[in-house]
């Protein structure tokens, strides 16, 4: 399906949109990529949702990306006598292992991780940061807090720790089933939450073995100051604005943002900016100015992709609150200031032939009336160059790897086509020619950029480019040589 903009949009899935006439709206109504919530439904729910997603990508005859969201190791305070207390700023409160209900004075932390983590001084966040403690002492099984910001703290609810790396692995016990799970499914996209180091990467890569690509979330402290190393064992990020600015002060969020966008663009690696984008539209059919003016900034830093996440999977309005992220994409991408913004924060890479050879072909396209650039990619990395380059006209990934054109669905400006197997150059050119005449990208009289890797099926090996004239002769000519 022909996109009017650049910029990816990824939709949850949830309760209010599990059936097939709802997804296929979605689709319909710009999602590019499905994100399925490991936090939330059974893996039947899982698996009926996949099941559809597939069914709507034959109907359609459009790949589309799945991402698998695993949920991450959930720390939660235990259960109080009384279901909820109310804490008062200055009160002392005492976090430990013991199983007891609690009350205003204490309550279960079950999680002994964190007490060997834990030094005077730390902070302690309840409720998505309405509540902050600070540790006053703590030891083995213990410890004791004062209340900095209070508040009504019920059972179960989750605690952050911004100060100190705790020693957990990004992946728990039903993260590990979970990913088993939907790498059998056949998943494109792996996110892992509450990364913390390059380890929690290399351990969820291991277990996958290939089935998917790993994205890591960006959502503590941690992980941003670790950010080189991690994007360096990643294939893409997620900007999960929702703990990082529970864990951080909320006004360092929007420069961590512009920050790690950038590197994600310069090292030719997808990333999604998220949480909380249109969350107005959860339960109003308009969202709010501001909300539209989020969306929009994430789209002028050059992000492959924006998402939606209640929005989508439980709000009242799904189909519109995609139709308002694609409204915002076209307007925003058709901004003059657009391209200056894009093209001032384009980082010059020459490390390579294939840098060398994407540049040229952007640089070819923007001076000469070429309508497109069209690549050959197995495992995708021609069309991740490609789309580095942010260039002004399409970019076509053929490909014949099904898998690929699916995970490409994910990066910026790329439009995914599965072809045949092509072992030879010249009929790498003519199924471009017929891609962009199909897609109508071009007509009989114009030309398109090809590049590609020589010899076929090598990941990296970009090295090759031609300037094609889309005649019909190349169309029908199915002699390689």
């Amino acid at each position: 399906m022909r996109r009017h903009r650049n910029v990816k949009i990824v939709a949850t899935l949830g309760p209010s949109s599990s059936t097939y006439d709802m997804i296929r709206a979605l689709v319909e109504a710009g999602a590019d990529v499905f994100r399925l919530n490991m936090s939330h439904g059974s893996h039947d729910d899982i698996r009926a949702r996949h099941v559809i997603i597939r069914q709507v990508e034959r109907d359609l005859n459009t790949p589309i990306g799945i991402l698998a969201d695993l949920q991450g190791p959930k720390l939660r305070v235990g259960e109080f006598a009384d279901g909820a207390v109310e804490l008062v700023p200055g009160a002392p409160f005492r976090l430990d292992l013991d199983v007891a209900p609690g009350d205003v004075n204490r309550v279960q932390l079950p999680h002994k991780e964190i007490f060997d983590a834990l030094e005077p001084g730390a902070s302690l966040l309840v409720n998505d940061g309405k509540i902050r403690l600070k540790v006053k002492d703590c030891g083995a099984t213990f410890a004791n807090c004062e209340v900095v910001v209070g508040g009504t703290i019920s059972n179960r609810k989750g605690v952050n720790v911004p100060d100190v790396v705790l020693p957990l692995a990004a992946l728990s016990d039903k993260d590990r089933r979970d990913l088993e799970f939907v790498c059998d499914l056949g998943v494109d996209w792996l996110a892992l939450s509450f990364v913390q180091r390059p380890a929690d990467v290399h351990e969820a890569r291991d277990l996958a073995k290939g089935r998917a690509a790993i994205l890591s979330k960006i959502e503590k402290p941690a992980a941003v100051k670790a950010f080189d190393d991690i994007l360096a064992v990643s294939d893409g990020i997620m900007v999960a604005r929702g703990d990082l600015g529970v864990e951080l002060p909320v006004q360092n969020v929007p420069p961590i943002q512009k920050r790690l966008v950038r590197k994600c663009r310069a090292a030719a690696k997808p990333v999604i900016v998220a949480t909380q984008m249109l969350e107005s539209m959860i339960e109003s059919p308009m969202p709010t100015r501001a909300e539209v003016s989020d969306v929009a900034t994430a789209i002028y830093e050059g992000a492959d992709a924006i998402m939606l996440s209640a929005e989508s999977a439980a709000g009242q309005y799904p189909v519109e609150a995609v139709q308002t992220m694609d409204n915002v994409a076209a307007e925003v991408e058709n901004d003059p200031t657009y391209r200056e913004i894009i093209e001032s924060s384009r980082r010059a890479v020459r490390h390579t032939v294939a840098d060398g050879i994407v540049s040229a072909a952007r640089e070819i396209a923007e001076t000469t009336d070429i309508k497109a650039i069209c690549c050959f990619s197995q495992s995708g990395t021609t069309a991740l160059l490609v789309a580095r380059e942010r260039p002004r006209v399409p970019i076509i990934a053929l490909t014949s790897v099904e898998r690929t054109a699916r995970r490409l669905c994910l990066t910026w400006g790329t439009i995914c086509v599965i072809v045949g197997p092509v072992d030879r150059f010249k009929a790498a050119v003519i199924e471009a020619v017929r891609a962009a005449l199909r897609l109508e990208f071009a007509t009989a009289s114009d030309m398109i950029v090809v590049t590609a890797g020589v010899p076929f099926n090598t990941p990296g090996s970009t090295n090759i480019l031609r300037v094609a004239p889309c005649e019909e002769r190349l169309i029908y000519n199915a002699d390689p040589e």
